[in-house]
């Protein structure tokens, strides 16, 4: 368990790297990445946020992008409410809650191995994410366009490395399909950012695929 939460943020680390150079590049301050790393500690809005900005967006466009992004975590907190402790540890426990603290803690079998689990890879993302990001600001900095590095393509292909193994079901691949076609036309539309959130309205075939399976 420790092993896999170890490259897990290391994983983490390096995709810090290309969210810092890639908010540096966009002309954000070498902090902002980092502040956002420690209080917000989501990758995915942190993103949208810098990439919305970025393409010259509204910060309140932004603001609220991310925010449904992070909208994930409501049924995130239903599923792990054991292994947050109490009073002021729980606050810190709730800042932790992301997608890989709580896959790891849902993968254990028991109260403590659950909550070892979600507050190891919780620390461990909460010391990588920012530390990353320093780091790749600090690149940023010095390289003109970290796009000749690949920089910003790190998290995509990380994305979908996560992804590809869930597509050799044949509803998955129509869901995420689906979700790409609403995607690609809502970019003639939508603000930067936004097409990746209307790609949230194919979710429903998933749920109709899956009675047809059953009523069969």
């Amino acid at each position: 368990m420790l092993r896999d939460i170890a490259f897990v943020c290391l994983a983490v680390g390096v995709i810090g790297l290309s969210y810092g150079a890639a908010s540096v590049t966009a002309g954000f301050a070498w902090w902002f990445p980092v502040l956002m790393g420690v209080l917000v500690l989501a990758a995915s809005s942190e993103f949208l946020f810098v990439g919305i900005i970025a393409a010259g967006g509204s910060p309140i466009a932004a603001l609220l992008a991310g925010l449904l992004v992070n909208a994930r975590h409501l049924p995130f907190g239903l599923a792990v409410p054991d292994v947050l402790g109490h009073g002021r540890r729980r606050l810190l426990g709730t800042h932790l809650m992301n997608d890989e603290t709580v896959v790891f803690a849902l993968a254990q079998d028991g109260t403590a191995r659950q909550r070892a689990a979600y507050w190891a890879c919780g620390l461990g993302i909460l010391v990588c994410w920012p530390g990353g990001a320093a780091l790749g600001a600090l690149l940023g900095s010095v390289v003109e366009d970290t796009g000749v590095l690949g920089l910003d393509a790190m998290f995509p292909a990380v994305i979908l490395a996560l992804v590809l193994p869930a597509m050799k079901e044949r509803g998955v691949r129509r869901t995420a399909l689906a979700g790409a076609v609403l995607a690609l036309a809502a970019t003639a539309f939508l603000p930067a950012g936004l097409p990746v959130l209307a790609a949230l309205a194919a979710l429903p075939l998933s749920r109709v695929k899956a009675v047809e399976g059953a009523v069969r």
